[in-house]
């Protein structure tokens, strides 16, 4: 897929943003467009939940100006929706548990998506 730029992180994570070219590769015109997120392209949550198979994956939406802002956050693993859809819309209060980004890239939501749901003891 020309149109995707992989960026390796620390700790065996990637980061794929999602450009206009990228959106437009992956967009399953066939597919009705998630109205939960901005740029999610229609389809592309099938495919995240594929490549999941592989490991966990996130698809994070966060726009920030001046301290406020918006995020939209899903975690997938082994094929399946394990943690969200989570939003966080401007002008509410930040949830004890941490905005949904946090909550996205803690150790914790790795775990319960690697294990399918909250771990006993």
């Amino acid at each position: 897929m020309d149109a995707a730029r992989v960026v390796g992180l620390r700790q065996g994570l990637a980061l794929l943003p999602m450009s206009a070219a990228l959106s437009e590769a992956v967009t399953d015109a066939a597919q009705a467009r998630r109205a939960d997120f901005w740029n999610l392209p229609a389809g592309f949550d099938r495919v995240l939940a594929e490549w999941s198979e592989e490991g966990p994956v996130a698809y994070v939406e966060s726009e920030y100006f001046g301290g406020v802002g918006e995020e939209n956050v899903a975690v997938w693993r082994d094929a399946h929706l394990t943690l969200g859809p989570l939003h966080l819309l401007e002008g509410e209060l930040m949830p004890p548990e941490g905005t949904p980004v946090c909550r996205a890239m803690s150790s914790r939501a790795w775990a319960l998506a690697s294990t399918g749901g909250p771990r006993s003891g």
